[in-house]
């Protein structure tokens, strides 16, 4: 979101920007489905008491699957590359975060390394990684982020 984006959003009621709020929800919640449908997941059931966003920026889903065989995955979505992992990597949404900021940072690293980077587009998604994962681990630190209730 650019910042005239935000900026036209302070101008909008709590009633606006709540329902702004959960028409992202909805987006992203669809973008998860899709991207898990894309690698052959069927997703079952979202676990919404465990997931977490933070709109308009990702939002973090527990969700259950079916098929190909029973699994539970966090599922990342917003505005980052989408991308999942087996739940058992992170007991939280906030422990998934910081785990795919790592996992990013490492990928983005090997694409250099490997040799693999060898173009423009390429070079700009291992930099978008690079950037979208320290995006990651200061959302993963921030305390008052995590603060229940």
């Amino acid at each position: 979101m650019t910042e005239q984006a935000v900026e036209n959003t302070k101008a909008l009621t709590p009633e606006e920007q709540e329902a702004l709020t959960q028409q992202w929800v909805k987006e992203h919640f669809q973008k998860a489905n899709r991207f898990l449908a894309e690698k052959g997941v069927i997703p079952s059931k979202v676990i919404a008491e465990e997931s977490r966003y933070l709109a308009p920026f990702l939002a973090v889903w527990k969700m259950e699957s079916k098929q190909p065989k029973p699994q539970t995955f966090w599922v990342m979505s917003g505005d980052l590359p989408s991308d999942y992992v087996d739940v058992k990597v992170a007991a939280t949404a906030r422990d998934a975060i910081r785990h795919f900021s790592m996992m990013w940072q490492l990928k983005a690293e090997n694409l250099v390394k490997s040799g693999a980077v060898k173009d423009k587009t390429q070079a700009q998604f291992a930099q978008l990684l690079v950037s979208r994962a320290e995006s990651l681990y200061q959302i993963h630190n921030d305390e008052k982020l995590w603060k229940e209730g």
